[in-house]
């Protein structure tokens, strides 16, 4: 598994390329900005995208959305508790591109040999998910490194935040935890050091 990171967009957004390097099969996570820069590093590593997936709806987070649908062909996935709330940057809530897969936890997305596991973390909007690959976690703007996602826009909530953090607090054994804007960290060093994460282990 390839994993790599693509800062876009004016608010640093991480959009992941993970690929299957023996099938050259991939999947693009959160297209939040520069449709071409994505679209070029799919282009120059002959990538063929078949999946592309949301950890949540934000405009940061889905700015370049159809534009990679539109020119790979792929997928959107996306939870269906995203899908007509009002998060930000939505007025009218987000709309799930036609053909669109709504996922939900426990939910599984093959892309290649590679599997991707659908685990509902929400708190910063509604239908915020972790998808689970191998080692990795792509926590979007649930968990960052030493820190969490804000709970102060529309849809967000504190108290689901913290389950939230709880939950993957409580995953057996350590992961690469690859979030939606800043550095990649390690749970195991979230369980130690992040205030957040270390609140809710403690106290819920």
């Amino acid at each position: 598994m390839l994993i790599k990171t693509l800062v876009v967009g004016h608010l640093d957004t991480n959009c992941y390329v993970v690929t299957d390097e023996n099938t050259l099969e991939c999947a693009v996570i959160d297209p939040g900005a520069e449709s071409n820069t994505i679209l070029d590093y799919l282009e120059d590593n002959h990538l063929k995208c078949v999946a592309v997936m949301l950890t949540h709806a934000h405009f940061d987070h889905t700015g370049a959305l159809a534009a990679v649908l539109e020119e790979t062909g792929a997928r959107c996935y996306v939870s269906a508790r995203e899908v007509g709330t009002s998060v930000s940057g939505y007025d009218a809530g987000f709309k799930a591109p036609e053909g669109a897969f709504l996922y939900g936890e426990g939910d599984e997305v093959r892309v290649g040999s590679l599997t991707f596991r659908v685990m509902e973390t929400p708190g910063h909007t509604p239908g915020g998910v972790t998808l689970i690959c191998g080692d990795a976690l792509f926590t979007g703007d649930t968990l960052f490194r030493l820190s969490c996602g804000r709970t102060d826009l529309p849809g967000g909530d504190m108290k689901e935040e913290l389950r939230s953090l709880k939950r993957l607090g409580e995953l057996e054994g350590d992961y690469e935890v690859y979030p939606g804007h800043a550095e990649s960290s390690r749970l195991s060093t979230e369980r130690e050091h992040n205030p957040y994460m270390r609140h809710a282990l403690e106290r819920l």
